[in-house]
């Protein structure tokens, strides 16, 4: 898992590629710790949302879940994410800490109520860490198989874990796509040994070379690629020379992550963030710029705020979370949003071990009753479509908010348009002029008739993306 410089949405959010360049203001958090009695999660709505509401789909049976495999062979600088270190070498098959954490893991998913009678089978599921791959394929396949038993899984589903240099050989890519893993997301972070050694990072160079070469022979034909920018000591040549090797790799999908800086790390301890030999703020701006445009000119479209892929390999899974639709997660400190409630796991083993307890006694209720507060939601559904290339969908925001509300939005980001830092667009999606923008503000029914989406732009409306989103905020609940 990664962050990058700002907080996450989630607390304790469900993958490392549900990050952002930009601090957001986050959602009402819901976590429970379960260190003493039981205790029921609070729903964070008062009032309901429209029935009809075209955002109201939390009511319907999550057909996506993430699975917290939270093994690591160590800590790596940056990281605060609930992991468990195993030690420099790989596990063996047999290794307890692995294989009791897999049945407590499979205990949680078996114990869940579903949150209505009706369900649909599984179309996605993300392994995240962690670094599963250092976890053996037969747990693997023991885990798919519960899932399978408690919710189904779709003959096609994407099925995605994250890997990392030096923990996979030939054998272990081809037993996994032997269970269906399609879709693999490989950890290399930067492409310079002394970066990697900065880090913390468990692997070198050579072996970034040699998992590529895997994921080659092996025909893995999507797969994606994460690096980390704004490390400590990174130039501006090391960062070009990266993107560069990344796009000659040829991955079908690539993340960027701008790196945070926490106060439990070793990071946070060294470092103190703006002053070297971290870059500064400016620097970093130009670091995303330069991904921006050396990504999109190789042909990768740039489609969420950290993620960048080849037309039609856009990452399934996470299209759930930025169209705000249900999930589940299981395992070590993961979130689920179900039936209108947001929760986490807690982060610690022990109080890991006491909720699935709880929760198989039938004294944990996170089930929720499926109303979210109206204002919640708009705020929700503003800041998710605005990580996105598409954009805010104006025509349904307008059917479940109202055209009031459009307005006075549009409104806001008028001076947004002119700089250039958001893009309005008609329903064929050309761009308009800020001059054709200004002419909506005639009536209210000019901007419904005319306007479809409104969207950050790339990439300086996406940089300035804590301060625009915050501007939303202060329109729908000031």
């Amino acid at each position: 898992m990664l962050k990058s410089t700002f907080t996450p949405i989630f607390s304790t959010f469900p993958t490392k590629s549900f990050t952002t360049l930009q601090k957001f203001p986050p959602f009402p958090t819901i976590t429970n710790t379960f260190t003493q009695s039981p205790q029921p999660v609070h729903q964070n709505a008062s009032l309901t949302a429209p029935t009809t509401n075209p955002f109201h789909q939390h009511d319907h049976p999550p057909t996506s879940a993430y699975i917290h495999l939270p093994f690591c062979r160590k800590r790596c600088h940056y990281c605060d994410f609930p992991i468990v270190a195993l030690g420099s070498s790989n596990p063996t098959e047999t290794d307890p800490r692995i294989s009791n954490y897999a049945e407590l893991l499979q205990q949680e998913i078996l114990s869940t109520k579903p949150n209505s009678d009706s369900y649909s089978p599984l179309q996605t599921v993300f392994f995240g860490g962690g670094t599963p791959s250092l976890v053996s394929p037969r747990i693997v396949s023991s885990i798919l198989d519960t899932l399978k038993l408690k919710f189904g899984l779709c003959k096609n589903a994407e099925i995605s874990m994250e890997m990392d240099p030096g923990t996979f050989d030939d054998k272990k890519m081809e037993e996994l796509m032997g269970l269906g893993v399609n879709r693999i997301s490989l950890g290399v972070q930067a492409f310079q040994d002394e970066l990697l050694k900065a880090c913390g990072r468990a692997h070198g160079i050579e072996e970034v070379y040699q998992a590529i070469e895997i994921i080659r022979s092996c025909g893995i034909g999507n797969w994606s690629l994460d690096l980390i920018s704004s490390l400590p000591h990174q130039t501006p040549q090391m960062w070009e020379q990266s993107l560069s090797l990344t796009v000659q790799a040829q991955p079908k999908h690539v993340s960027v992550y701008d790196l945070q800086v926490e106060q439990e790390t070793k990071f946070g301890i060294l470092y103190t963030p703006g002053e070297f030999p971290l870059p500064s703020e400016i620097q970093s701006a130009d670091y995303y710029r330069m991904a921006s445009r050396m990504l999109s000119d190789a042909g990768y479209s740039h489609y969420e705020i950290s993620s960048y892929c080849k037309d039609g390999f856009e990452c399934k899974h996470n299209f759930i979370y930025w169209k705000n639709k249900p999930f589940y997660g299981f395992g070590l400190g993961s979130a689920s949003y179900v039936n209108g409630v947001r929760f986490s796991r807690p982060r610690k083993m022990r109080e890991y071990m006491n909720y699935v307890q709880n929760l198989e006694n039938g004294t944990v209720d996170c089930s929720g009753n499926g109303n979210r507060d109206a204002k919640d939601l708009a705020l929700d559904v503003v800041m998710l479509s605005f990580r996105t290339a598409r954009g805010l969908d104006l025509r349904s925001f307008a059917d479940a908010f109202g055209s009031s509300l459009v307005y006075s939005l549009c409104k806001v980001y008028k001076p947004y348009i002119e700089s250039r830092h958001m893009v309005g667009l008609d329903k064929e999606r050309r761009a308009m002029t800020a001059d054709e923008f200004n002419t909506l503000f005639t009536c209210e029914d000019e901007i419904g008739s005319r306007l479809a989406y409104i969207r950050l732009s790339d990439p300086d409306g996406f940089l300035l993306s804590n301060e625009l989103i915050s501007l939303a905020f202060g329109v729908i609940a000031p």
